[in-house]
């Protein structure tokens, strides 16, 4: 029933009994907790001044300062801290002061030491909850996909072994790619399968934060610290103790940041901004940059004792260019999440379109992906996306001899007959010129051909066909 130390609480234990504070110093450390015993009221107050708990535990009565002046001024400095009421004196109107006050639990003495760790493990679990909420709240903000990996090509193979070899270990580790290739699909899938998996995984991106901001987002802060800390916060390191943590674009932290980023995952300890004290939380870290971190380190950018320690295990995701076989798949995984379907019909994508996905060179890779097909499944309203669903930036290459050949994706096709074939030449180059003309979209062109946009794609389909047959 011992707290474990990847989860053991911080805990104040205030009594002005020498015996019980003197077992407490001995047991509650045995058990896991890591414990500061205070002898009076007024050295509770200090403490919580100067320090951060997960747990207050104080007797009712004492000398001097009660155990309801240490909760008045536990609630003004850390709200966020649960306490419990322990005494002698105790009765029934006390036990419901001591709730309505918002206390965790009353426990009345003479109690025994499982009651105190009983409740204690209660606390844990529930502060634990509360962390685990918090990491999906932030997961839920930035999250842009599922934790499907997808992808057969040699690169992909070998990210899929990586994973599965890290996973299961503490190691740190670095996610290199270009903006869009799925790092934090990775970093969480890594979260997933390791012994963490039932701990909170909080995804953080860098770039994101404000710089005047970014240690108090990572560490917390006391209530009063800085101007507009008007309440305690804990810090993401706190909330993901137990779990992982994933820095996005850690190529973007400044110097400074850099140096506590270091001093953590060389001492696991972090201290919230207007405190003086360090404790320690059990975190491991994930980092993903799609800069270069060694030319950082060169131009005196990055720290080269940072990059070191961060570099501990490398994962390098290919760009979805270099993996053009993998994106039928991914594009149909996709369109299913886009329309929120299980299954799909095998011929959503037309084969004119697919072609298209192929023939793109996807700069901004699966998230580039992600968005055009977004974009056609709205304007392909549940039918069969075809090529004029998809943005003309994604076509608008295809058109231009890329995929399709000629600007429109067809060949002229050949004749034995050179009369009919001029005479198909004739109105397939008008066909291609309003085509390019309008950048490949097809009702504009129908419309000015004044023909009906079915019509259009007949005579496309038919010359595709003649132009395989010749």
């Amino acid at each position: 029933m011992a707290a474990t130390p990847a989860h053991k609480l911080r805990v104040l234990f205030v009594d002005d009994e020498a015996p019980i504070r003197m077992m407490m110093g001995l047991e509650l450390p045995r058990l896991g907790y890591d414990v500061t015993i205070c002898e009076s009221g007024e050295a509770a107050i200090a403490a919580l001044d100067k320090h951060s708990f997960d747990v207050v535990v104080s007797d009712l009565r004492m000398p001097g300062k009660s155990g309801w002046d240490v909760v008045e001024h536990l609630e003004k400095v850390a709200p966020e801290t649960e306490f419990i009421i322990s005494t002698g004196h105790g009765n029934m109107d006390e036990a419901i002061q001591a709730i309505r006050r918002g206390a965790y639990d009353f426990l009345p003495k003479p109690w025994q030491l499982f009651d105190l760790q009983n409740v204690l493990k209660k606390v844990a679990d529930r502060r634990n909850l509360v962390n685990k909420t918090i990491a999906l709240e932030s997961r839920l903000k930035q999250v842009e996909g599922t934790t499907n990996i997808i992808g057969s090509t040699p690169g992909m193979k070998r990210v899929h072994k990586l994973i599965e070899k890290v996973a299961p270990t503490d190691s740190t580790v670095l996610i290199l790619g270009e903006t869009g290739t799925g790092k934090e699909l990775v970093a969480r899938r890594i979260h997933e399968m390791s012994p963490r998996h039932d701990a909170p995984f909080v995804a953080v991106n860098c770039g994101a934060l404000p710089e005047n901001l970014v240690e108090s987002e990572f560490f917390g802060h006391r209530k009063g610290a800085f101007t507009g800390a008007d309440s305690a916060r804990k810090g993401l390191f706190e909330v993901a103790n137990g779990g992982t943590l994933f820095l996005d674009e850690l190529g973007e932290l400044d110097r400074t940041m850099q140096v506590k980023l270091l001093r953590f995952l060389e001492s696991g300890e972090i201290r919230r901004v207007g405190e003086n004290e360090s404790f320690i939380v059990d975190v491991r870290v994930v980092c993903a940059t799609h800069r270069d971190l060694q030319e950082m380190v060169q131009k005196g950018e990055f720290r080269e004792d940072l990059f070191f320690r961060v570099n501990t295990f490398e994962i390098h995701l290919p760009p979805l260019r270099e993996r053009r076989e993998d994106i039928p798949a991914i594009a149909r995984f996709l369109i299913a999440r886009h329309l929120k379907r299980a299954t799909i019909p095998e011929d959503i994508l037309s084969p004119d379109a697919a072609e298209v996905l192929l023939s793109h060179d996807w700069s901004g890779n699966i998230r580039e992906l992600a968005n055009a097909l977004e974009h056609a499944v709205i304007l392909a309203e549940n039918e069969q996306i075809l090529p004029e669903h998809l943005p003309a930036s994604v076509t608008r290459k295809a058109m231009k001899g890329g995929a399709m050949a000629g600007g429109s994706g067809f060949q002229v096709p050949k004749s034995k007959d050179s009369k009919a074939k001029k005479l198909r030449e004739i109105e397939m180059e008008m066909i291609l010129h309003v085509l390019d003309k309008h950048n490949g979209d097809k009702p504009k062109a129908a419309e000015e051909l004044g023909i009906a946009l079915k019509t259009l794609y007949n005579k496309l389909n038919q010359y595709q066909a003649q132009s395989h047959a010749g």
